[in-house]
């Protein structure tokens, strides 16, 4: 079994726990469709298709942080930076059922799992970091890119332990948990700052280019902020 496998293919995890996952899953994906109807409009509609889009692209290319070792991009905190908890979940599960379905990216008894730890630890933790950044940086493309380079390490780790967590529950192997976490830890720590690179290019492009499609400016916006877009 390859532990730094952020994809959990079959058969990694029990199939009792892998179907408590899907449950899991299909209801917080299900109040996402619900909370994320109030936020789609005629701007962020189309944002999003370009932000799935996006993530799909670039999780189909791979770049190396350890000898043997790749990573690609997960992008649940870019997603929530430009399209918000809601709609950046869903577009990070969808293009996580498109790589299971069409590209067999991750087992399909698992994709509960890859969906939970994926799209939805991985753009939570994101979103409350940003939540928590922007109230103390500049609402400018280099206080945004900062934002989103901590938070996407931050989610990558994140999401790299709930595997860990769902391995605890219901492994199949008799590998160390220890082992395992550490693992985990480690190689998405530096996968998570390749990913922060790249997403915080893309957000910082999209703040100085239109910074009114960027949900995380919106969302955090205050009368006292230093106006958006401006460089910093």
């Amino acid at each position: 079994m390859d532990v730094t496998a952020m994809h959990i293919a079959n058969g990694i995890v029990n199939g009792q726990v892998s179907a408590v996952f899907a449950v899991v899953a299909a209801i917080a994906l299900a109040f996402c469709v619900l909370r994320s109807r109030a936020d789609l409009d005629d701007r962020l509609a189309p944002m999003a298709g370009l932000v799935a889009a996006f993530i799909f692209a670039v999780q189909m290319l791979n770049f190396q942080v350890l000898p043997g070792v790749s990573g690609h991009l997960l992008g649940g905190a870019l997603a929530v930076v430009l399209v918000g908890p809601w709609v950046g979940a869903l577009c990070v599960a969808t293009v996580l059922i498109v790589q299971c379905l069409l590209f067999a990216d991750g087992g399909l008894t698992a994709l509960g799992l890859n969906i939970t730890n994926m799209a939805l630890l991985g753009a939570a933790a994101g979103y409350l970091l940003v939540a928590v950044l922007l109230r103390v940086l500049p609402k400018t493309a280099r206080g945004v890119a900062v934002a989103t380079f901590v938070a996407s390490v931050v989610s990558v780790v994140v999401a790299s332990q709930g595997f860990v967590l769902q391995y605890w529950m219901g492994g199949t192997t008799e590998l160390s948990l220890g082992t395992i976490a550490a693992a985990m830890a480690g190689v998405h720590t530096l996968i998570g700052i390749g990913e922060g690179l790249i997403a915080a290019t893309t957000v910082a492009t999209v703040v100085r280019v239109r910074p009114d499609l960027v949900y995380a400016l919106r969302r955090f916006r205050t009368a006292t902020a230093q106006p958006i877009g401006v460089p910093a």
